[in-house]
């Protein structure tokens, strides 16, 4: 079974569409029921659990309601927000943090008390942003910053253990991120959510005794 968060919409609902065609047991989770219904509607083997993994309570019945544990742990929500760092305000910076940084660790802090002795894989999509400062992206650098750091630490933790943790940073995609981001750009030479879909879940493909710990892709 497989569990994918912020799969409402983009690389989310890409990658559970994918997993699904295979044959897999989905459960995809977002904050938007009626969103999630949509993408699992016609498909027997997802199942929709809507959650807001900035709260704790959220994430722990979540986790409760899956129906089993998860071989893949695929954490793909978050959100974003831009601009000139003096034009930004403090509510949207708030609401930035909770939806990428707090929902991170709630959650992987929560599968870690769960799972660390067993073999589950948890990939936590990133950005590209989280490896190079941009300009007018600063917020968002921060959080995504802070992410890379927190997942780097977690895999210290884990040393050793059968849980593993891959960091995927994707650049250039053309989804709905970027009309909710209030930042105005040509996306027409983005890759679209299910080519990014489809070389990530090849790419998270690992063999006996290996597998790929940090995956970037970047458009053409």
């Amino acid at each position: 079974m497989i569990l994918i968060t912020g799969a409402s919409s983009g690389l989310g609902a890409a990658l559970a569409a994918l997993y699904a065609q295979d044959g897999q047991t989905v459960v995809i989770t977002g904050r938007d029921q009626t969103r999630l219904q949509q993408i699992s509607a016609g498909a027997t083997n997802i199942q929709a659990i809507a959650a807001d993994l900035s709260s704790e309570t959220s994430v722990i019945s979540l986790l409760n309601k899956v129906p089993q544990q998860p071989s893949s742990v695929i954490h793909c929500a978050g959100s974003g927000y831009f601009g000139p760092i003096e034009n930004q305000t403090a509510d949207e910076i708030t609401k930035l943090l909770n939806n990428n940084v707090t929902s991170t660790i709630l959650l992987v802090r929560e599968l870690v008390k769960r799972y660390r002795d067993q073999e589950v894989n948890l990939v936590i999509v990133m950005s590209t942003a989280a490896l190079a400062a941009k300009a007018g992206e600063s917020t968002y650098c921060a959080a995504k910053w802070a992410v890379r750091g927190f997942i780097e630490s977690i895999r210290l933790e884990l040393k050793d253990a059968p849980m593993k943790l891959i960091a995927v940073y994707p650049g250039g995609m053309d989804t709905g991120f970027w009309p909710s981001s209030g930042k105005v750009l040509d996306t027409s030479s983005f890759m679209s959510a299910d080519e990014a879909a489809g070389m990530l879940k090849q790419a998270l493909v690992a063999t006996e005794h290996g597998y790929i710990a940090d995956i970037t892709i970047q458009r053409g």
